[in-house]
Parts: C-alpha cells; structure tokens; sequence
C-alpha cells in the first residue's frame, strides 16, 4: 500500500511548494468577492481604531498629569480611550459576519470538491489507497484551510499593518525608537517564516503523513473486524495500530519540540524590544524630550506590539500547519485521473448489447508484458457467455475493461457500436448491471440499497425486484423490514443475503447488459435454484457474461470462453467442450468448484 510512510526522495518530490498550496486555498476565497471585501474592509476598519488605542492612552496620562484642574479634558480623553476600545471591538466583530459565511461555504466546497477528485481517480489508484487514510486527508485539508485563512486574513494581514503603522507612528516621532522597532519586529517575522518552513516544516510533514497512515490503520483493522475475531487477532491488532501511533508520538514530539524552540527564540527577542523601547523613552524623558504620557503611548505600543508579535508567531505556525494538511487535496486537484473521459464525451446509448473486442492491448502498470495482446471477440446481442479459467487468466480484467475502469492500451473495446472512450464513463456504467461474488452494501436502509442501481424508483418496483430476486421474505422478517439499516459494507447480514441484495439492484437497473461473478456462489442449494431460476428470467434478452467458479451456473451458456494468460484457448458449449478433452475438460475434471 503506497499509503504507508516511507521517507523518500520520492514523496519529497511530491511536496507541493507553500505558494502552490496557497494559491489553491486563495481560488476559494475569490470565489465571493463581495463576502472577502466586506470582510477586509471592516478588517482594515478595525486596525485604524486599534492604531488609535496607544495614542488615545497617551492623551489620557497627559491629561491626568496635569492635575485635577482639567479634569474635564481628562474625562473627555477617557471618553476617547473607551471609545475608540469599543469601536475596534464592534467593527472586528462585524467583520466575523462577513467571514463567517465565507469560510463554510469554501470549506463545504473544498470538502466536496476533494471526494468528487477523488472518485473520478481510476480502481486502480483506489486499489493502491488505504480509505481510511484518504477520508482523513479530505477532511483535515477542510480544517487546514481554516487555519490559513484564519491566519493570513484575519490574523497576520491585520498584525502586520498594525504594527506597521506603529513602527511609522514612532519613526515620525523619534527616529532612533522608530528605527529599532522597525528592525526588531522585521527580524522577528522573517526569523518565523524562515525558521518555522526550514526548521519545522520537513518534521511536520511527516507527523502529517503519519496522521494519515493512523486513519488508514484504525480503518484497516474496523472494517476487517470480524476477520479479526475469527483469528482471535485483537491483541495482534491492537499491537500493529499501536507500533503507527508510536511512530506517530514520536514524530509529534519532534515536531512540537521544534515548534517550543522557535517560540522560545522568539520569546527572547519580545524581551529585547520591550527593553529597547522602554529604555530609549526613560532616556529621552530623562532629557526631558518626551512626556510621562509618550511613554505611555510607547509602553501601550509595545503591549499591542507583543500581542500581534506573538500572534504572528503562532498563526505562522498554524499557517505552515494549516497548508501541509490541505497540500493533499491541493494535489488530488492538479492530478489528472487515471481514466479521463474524451472531450465532449457524449452520452452512451443503450440498445441490444452487443460487445466487440478489436485488437485490444492491455498491460496493468505492474506488469512487464501485456495481459491482452491483441485480443479479438465479439458477443452478440442477447448471447449469455460465460468466462472459465484460473485465476489471473483475465476473466475479471474483461469485465472491468468493458466498464472501463481501465484504458486499453492500444485497440478498441465496442459496445451496441460506441467507442467506449468517446462516451461518459457514468453513462456507460449505468447500462452494466453487476452482480460481485461479494457484493459490499452501504450503511443505510435496504430499500436505499436496492434502489441504488435506480434512485427513482418506487418502494413498489424496489419490494418487486426484492421478490424476483428472492429476497423479500427475509426482508420481511426483519423487525424494520425494508427499513433496516445494513451496518457497513453490510456486516448484519449474511452473505447469502448481501448476494440476493445486489441481484435485486440487478433487477431494478434494467440494463442492456449483466455480468454475474458468480452470483449464487454464497447461497445455499435450495435459495439458488430459485434465485437461479429468477435470473433466467432476468437474462431473458440480455447479453450476459458469467465469470463462473461453479460449473452448475454455467451448463445453459450459449458460450464458454476458456481464458489462460490473456488468450482465449477453447469455446463452445459445455458438453462440446467436455466431450473435446482439452483444458475445459482437464478442469471439469478436476473439480466442480474450481477458481
């Protein structure tokens, strides 16, 4: 599984660059430009009274300094201390109202943006994925966002003008104490933006990346539960789970450790400037160039300036957090599936089903030579073929190219005459029923299951596939009947149960065309015969492909394709086949339940 944890120079290569990860999250934010400008026109609102506060508190000593004979001015100058307090407060939050709808929309959108890349992303990138790990990688870069869009626009954007404006107010004033803090608070948000993309960054991606294998573990082991009861493994898994949580503390500590350095370098350099600045007054108060209440402008300044200072540290750490948890859907967005549909795919269109293969080529990624070369067929309308052969003979890779969850590599697949890579992949889909020797259902209702194969229809035409499919008593007897929840991957029910499900959904899409991986193989004898009964019914005037693992549902076939290695080595009917002594023969004479 590519999602375990290796740190290589490959997935370092795959580290998107802060600004690519950034402009990601800022395509978000355009998207409503009325919502952003409400947000920073009241944002930058706010500064201006928060600029206001050291000058308002310098008025106010002045004043009271000069005794009790003004103390109308001093009222009055308190009056415009609170005042300008309250304004600051009341725009910042009126601000929120504005950002507040901004973020969950774009956080929605993200989210939903994210899952809808990643279904489009072929089996086989599926296959290679742990689930776990990549619902945690959609959902952490929903938060991940948030905090870069907390952080730059309503934390450091505001931070930064703040004390921009402080520094020019003091340099107005007094050149040398302007000209300090100017060098001071530079040095101390480029020392955070260096050290905090150098220092902590490379460890935590890799708290980040194991934070995903954690998702993927927990998720590996729940969903495999009663695997891991019927080995009386828990212990074992317990241990496996615990050996990646290990890992994972330990990169944290490195991490966290990492972070606590930089704050305490930073923590020193506050002290450097609050020193530095109240000692340049006392000096220029000493000289009787400043009143008692410019250093109470200075002494508020550098109370502002520590607050911001200290909140550009932590929202640049939260910053560099919040873009290695979106980096992953930031690259699931510049990532081209694996199977793309054609410029302006049209929709497939149904009719009788037939199927041609023409000098198709095809080679899995992991494979040296081609499992197909050149391969050639055609299945006439209505025809029920069935596919036989040991596994990895390219029985299942037949299906799937046919429903193409893979491209061929060469050649063309035709279905009712269409060029399946110049249709949509969804449309084509949908006029292939497929029934799986082990059909995994959703955690939600029978009747939701059911009617998955078609959304629209009535709980009448759901019950009626269910009897066909000879799966409406046991629904019955359920105490919520069609109204029972499943559990996930539908653990509540038994197999044979799970298998009569997805033959109803069979039933229900009506599709031109049905592939059963043999579909009756978890039932017992007497429910296949009349599930098996039901589905000749049901392949009446289909084309039908058997991938068949038990002779019993395959006798009836007007065609038996024997598959080795890719090739077709014998066709025919069962008995023509049986009676010509070749490989069929070799395996129905072998067993009757082969694989």
């Amino acid at each position: 599984m590519t999602d375990h944890y290796e740190d290589t120079e490959d997935q370092k290569a795959r580290v998107l660059k802060n600004s690519a990860v950034l402009a990601f999250i800022a395509k978000f934010w355009l998207r409503r430009p009325w919502l952003l400008t409400g947000t920073v026109t009241f944002v930058i609102a706010a500064i201006a009274f928060d600029l206001a506060t050291p000058w308002a508190s310098g008025r106010l000593v002045d004043a009271v300094t000069h005794g009790q004979s003004n103390a109308a001015s001093a009222w009055r100058a308190w009056a415009i201390f609170v005042g300008v307090y309250f304004a600051f407060s009341m725009i910042r939050n009126l601000s929120m109202r504005f950002w507040i709808p901004l973020a969950s929309s774009n956080m929605k959108e993200m989210t939903d943006e994210g899952f809808q890349r990643v279904q489009s992303f072929s089996a086989d990138w599926h296959a290679d994925m742990f689930a776990g790990a990549t619902v945690r990688r959609l959902s952490r870069a929903m938060w991940g966002y948030d905090n870069v869009s907390d952080a730059a626009l309503v934390f450091l954007g505001p931070a930064i003008i703040v004390l921009i404006g402080l520094c020019a107010m003091m340099a107005a004033r007094w050149p040398m104490v302007g000209a300090f803090s100017t060098v001071l608070v530079t040095l101390y948000i480029v020392s955070n933006i260096v050290t905090t993309n150098l220092y902590a960054r490379p460890a935590n991606l890799r708290s980040v990346a194991l934070d995903s294998r954690i998702g993927g573990a927990l998720a590996d082991s729940i969903s495999s539960n009663p695997t891991v009861k019927s080995f009386g493994a828990e212990a074992r898994e317990e241990a496996r789970v615990a050996g990646v949580t290990d890992l994972w503390r330990l990169a944290a500590n490195k991490t966290w450790n990492r972070f606590t350095d930089i704050w305490l370098f930073h923590s020193i350099l506050l002290v450097v400037l609050q020193a530095g600045l109240t000692g340049l007054l006392l000096r220029l108060w000493a000289k009787g160039q400043a009143t008692p209440g410019d250093v109470a402008f200075v002494i508020t300044a550098f109370m502002l300036m520590t607050g911001y200072l200290r909140n550009i540290g932590d929202n640049i750490r939260m910053t560099q957090k919040g873009l290695d948890d979106t980096e992953d859907v930031a690259r699931y967005a510049i990532m081209a599936p694996q199977v793309l549909d054609a410029p302006n795919a049209k929709p497939f269109r149904p009719e009788v089903g037939e199927i041609v293969f023409d000098r198709v080529v095809f080679r899995y990624k992991s494979a040296a030579t081609p499992l197909y070369d050149h391969f050639t067929l055609r299945i006439a309308p209505g025809e029920r073929v069935a596919l036989v052969g040991p596994t990895g003979a390219g029985k299942s890779t037949f299906v799937k190219l046919i429903q193409r969850l893979y491209d061929v590599d060469a050649g063309q697949i035709l279905v009712d005459g269409q060029d399946i890579a110049t249709v949509s992949q969804g449309s084509l889909r949908r006029a292939i029923a497929v029934v799986p020797q082990d059909p995994a259902l959703f955690h939600r209702t029978l009747s939701e299951n059911i009617a998955y194969a078609r959304p629209g229809a009535t709980q009448d035409e759901v019950e009626l596939a269910a009897k066909r499919a000879r799966a409406h008593d046991f629904i019955g007897k359920l105490p919520q009947g069609y109204r029972t929840l499943v559990g996930e991957r539908g653990v509540k029910l038994s197999g044979g149960e799970r298998q009569r499900v997805a033959i109803a959904r069979a039933f229900l899409a009506d599709a031109p065309i049905l592939v059963l991986d043999e579909a009756t193989s978890s039932l017992d004898v007497e429910t296949e015969r009349q599930v098996q009964a039901a589905m000749e019914e049901l392949m009446v005037g289909r084309t039908t492909i058997v991938i068949a693992h038990r002779l019993s549902t395959i006798r009836g076939a007007d065609r038996i394709l024997v598959f080795e290695d890719g090739r077709i080595v014998e066709e025919g009917k069962h008995a023509d086949l049986v009676k010509k002594g070749g490989a069929y023969a070799r395996l129905h004479a072998v067993t009757e339940g082969w694989v």
